[in-house]
């Protein structure tokens, strides 16, 4: 199993580190939103649909998943109504409305930052077999006043290229990850493998959490701000690209947990998933750890990165990028030691819901202004859809018990 796990890992490893592949510019485009939506949900993801949804965990991802593309899909209308240069082309409406959702994206990055850091110190307290308790805070406290003092003093450009390194090595990690698990699962007898697990959590309530997991379907609106490098039509493609890729890996990584593990066997936290892996192999965990230290520290790099931009950009360069650097830190130090990481994830789940209720209603507008036809009317009507979610998913949704 050991041997397999790592062979794996080296080959998926040697693929995407390979030149062509890593400078094909499809791929490159691809990569960003596709590492973001994997870094937002995957550590986490599977054992919180596991424990809550039992046999239907796969469907739960599913709905999940389906309500992300959904959400992608009115972000890939804008793209394409806006173009590649979209100075202009909106009315005064349309304009706030962005200016609205550029804000409310900033804010978001500022949540979502906590959830990356909080995560971040919940692993590194795994390395000293910490669960819970302060360690992780105090971790997630030191790690964003290393994040601010170099983002305040020198910018981000030596920690970004972290990203680079660690979007591949993540990649590799879930490869292996899923591989072991495939052969865990064929390795179970199937009496077991087969035994339904009935949900703990259904009804309204089982909707009301899915809304509030949206956080980590989150990261395809990252094409979305890819102007600066690539065409409209090749961010529309390389979104639709990232979310099926996701997805797929999503629906596999829940199939194969369904399959492997029963929810009354394990205990629900943030860091559940390295417990499981060590049931399939004992080199699991440490890799997790890895991927899950370089993939939380480089999102929290690009999160902060974005907002200070953002918000230096939406103030009229009357706010420099470092005092956003200061507020989203002094934020995600009082969401760090006032709640836990499933309430911070609800939080950034509601920010993020609010920013895809805005752009989906955006979208609707704009479809009403083309050319009727049956397509345009079923789009308006669902876009229009889209909005209301995202609007219930901020006064509705709930987060994961621990």
């Amino acid at each position: 199993m050991t041997a397999m796990i790592v062979l794996t890992l080296l080959l998926v490893a040697a693929l995407l580190f390979w030149p062509r592949v890593a400078k094909a510019p499809m791929w490159r485009a691809t990569v960003t939103p596709l590492a973001s939506i994997i870094g937002s949900g995957f550590l986490i993801l599977g054992p919180v649909m596991l424990v809550n949804f039992g046999s239907w965990a796969p469907l739960a991802m599913l709905v999940l998943c389906a309500l992300g593309y959904a959400f992608g899909s009115a972000m890939r209308f804008n793209i394409r109504y806006l173009g590649d240069s979209p100075q202009g082309r909106g009315t005064p409406l349309q304009d706030l409305g962005e200016r609205l959702s550029s804000w409310v994206l900033a804010f978001a990055y500022f949540i979502s930052v906590a959830y990356y850091l909080n995560l971040f110190g919940a692993f590194a307290g795994r390395i000293v077999d910490v669960r819970g308790g302060t360690l992780p805070k105090v971790i997630t406290t030191l790690i964003y006043l290393l994040i601010l003092a170099a983002g305040y003093l020198r910018g981000f450009s030596v920690m970004e290229r972290l990203e680079k390194f660690s979007v591949s090595l993540k990649l590799a990690i879930i490869a292996s990850l899923l591989a072991g698990l495939a052969v865990h699962t064929a390795q179970q007898d199937m009496a077991s493998v087969l035994a339904y697990s009935p949900a703990s959590t259904q009804g309204t309530l089982a909707l009301q959490l899915l809304l509030g997991l949206i956080v980590t379907v989150q990261g395809f609106e990252t094409s979305r701000y890819l102007g600066q490098h690539y065409d409209a039509a090749t961010r529309v493609r390389s979104m639709r690209h990232a979310q099926w890729l996701a997805s797929a890996i999503y629906l596999v990584y829940a199939a194969l947990l369904t399959l492997s593990f029963h929810q009354q066997t394990m205990t629900l936290d943030e860091t559940a998933i390295i417990d499981l892996m060590g049931v399939v192999a004992l080199v699991l965990p440490p890799l997790l750890i890895a991927a899950a230290l370089s993939a939380q520290f480089s999102a929290a790099v690009a999160d902060t990165s974005a907002s200070g931009g953002l918000i230096n950009e939406l103030s009229g360069q009357r706010l420099r990028a470092r005092h956003g650097y200061v507020l989203l830190t002094l934020t995600g130090l009082l969401l760090t030691w006032l709640f836990d990481v499933f309430e911070i994830i609800s939080h950034a789940s509601r920010a993020f819901a609010l920013y895809y209720g805005v752009q989906s209603l955006l979208a609707a507008v704009r479809a009403a202004q083309q050319a009727a036809s049956l397509r345009r009317h079923l789009q308006i009507a669902g876009f229009t859809l889209l909005g209301l979610v995202g609007l219930a998913a901020v006064l509705f949704s709930i987060p994961v018990e621990g």
